[in-house]
């Protein structure tokens, strides 16, 4: 009796295990999904593949997927990314989020500690934001080291200068900017952001899908505005010549960021209002705003950013910032990898070039939003 229980046990906890170690990517392929579209046309093909394309926003590190190959799962790769012609992506480092997204949220639950035990990151990353972000940015500069010459991390703006140089040279190859999600994850030490900066992290924004110590967010409950400690993290920010981003951020803190912004600063993931009217897309004042701070509007490919699930409505959206703030200031904010259906992968980023032409951008406009805009940023802005 005592045996066959004994093997009965084994047979469940080997169960357990497997279903435990299969759970990430059954998460990824479910959450990550690419909706489909049809092929470009040739025009676009063409085009596309003479663009220096950059993306202000992915959250590929979450999930355990190795970026190095091409994965059938998931909408980012280091292969889909030279495959589409991508010269930058930005990597956000996701650190806490409530377990139920809905329209008033708090920092009380955290799906991401289950993420992080089912894909048995470190020890230290379970009790730690901090450690979360940091072992995300180490792993994409592991990437950086193991690909073969094929992806670069960038830290400064030489570095930037350095890289675009060798890809006229070398164009299989690409790069990355890492960014951090969400200011809590500096556990309200603002000295923390010297362990961050030299992890390679040049972006950060003060909130994510909940209100923290730095502000409001757009989805959390009180929606305040910028705190004192995210005032003085504004101001710190700077000093290190690291970019602000308010993406996710409520009103009331854009507008504090703003007013007390010396430097541009990024929306990196957003939609606009004026074609989806809710919470967390930004107003035709936000965009002036932001515009005239001399900063970017990234915009995303996710069904509320855009109101819709194709191209045509991420492009509808682009059109409509750049007659708001004009073409210099719009850019790529896809989201990809962010639990969110695209309509694309990296890889088929042609198709959406092919919805800004039937929108009557022309080349050159297209060229600047594609990633013109968001590289000429980052060389201005970059330490």
């Amino acid at each position: 009796m005592t045996g066959k229980w004994l093997r009965r046990l084994g047979l469940a906890v080997f169960l357990l295990g497997l279903v435990w170690a299969l759970l990430p990517s059954w998460v990824d392929r479910g959450f990550n999904r690419v909706r489909g579209s049809k092929p470009a046309s040739k025009r676009a093909r063409k085009l596309a593949a003479t663009l220096s394309i950059a993306d202000l926003h992915a959250d590929s590190l979450l999930w355990g997927r190795s970026l190095l190959r091409r994965n059938t799962r998931g909408q980012v790769d280091i292969p889909r990314l030279i495959e589409g012609h991508v010269a930058l992506q930005v990597f956000g480092l996701v650190t806490k989020m409530p377990r139920h997204l809905s329209g008033s949220m708090d920092a009380r639950t955290d799906w991401i500690i289950w993420m992080s035990w089912a894909q048995l990151w470190p020890w230290r990353t379970h009790a730690s934001l901090a450690e979360r972000a940091l072992y995300q940015a180490g792993r994409l500069k592991r990437c950086s080291e193991q690909s073969g010459s094929h992806f670069m991390l960038i830290r400064s703006g030489r570095d930037l200068y350095d890289y675009l140089e060798a890809r006229k040279r070398k164009p299989d190859m690409t790069a990355g900017l890492l960014a951090v999600e969400g200011a809590h994850a500096l556990e309200g030490d603002l000295d923390a952001l010297d362990r961050f900066y030299e992890a390679g992290v040049r972006m950060m924004s003060p909130t994510h899908f909940f209100d923290t110590e730095m502000g409001g967010s757009a989805h959390g409950r009180v929606k305040g505005g910028l705190a004192p400690l995210g005032r003085r993290w504004v101001v710190e920010m700077e000093k290190r010549r690291m970019i602000v981003d308010v993406a996710h951020a409520s009103p009331r803190t854009v507008a504090d960021v703003l007013a007390l912004a010396k430097r541009p600063v990024v929306v990196s993931h957003t939609g606009v209002r004026g074609t989806c009217d809710n919470q967390r897309n930004l107003s035709d004042e936000q965009l002036r705003a932001v515009a005239k701070n001399g900063g970017l509007v990234g915009i995303g490919y996710w069904e509320m950013a855009v109101c819709g699930k194709d191209a045509n409505s991420v492009a509808r959206a682009i059109r409509y910032a750049a007659n708001v703030i004009g073409v210099e200031h719009v850019a790529l904010g896809s989201d990809f990898d962010g639990a969110i259906a695209a309509p694309f992968d990296a890889a088929h980023l042609d198709v959406l070039v092919d919805a800004l032409l039937a929108q009557g951008f022309k080349d050159d406009e297209i060229r600047r939003i594609m990633g013109e805009n968001t590289l000429d940023f980052l060389a201005r802005n970059l330490p």
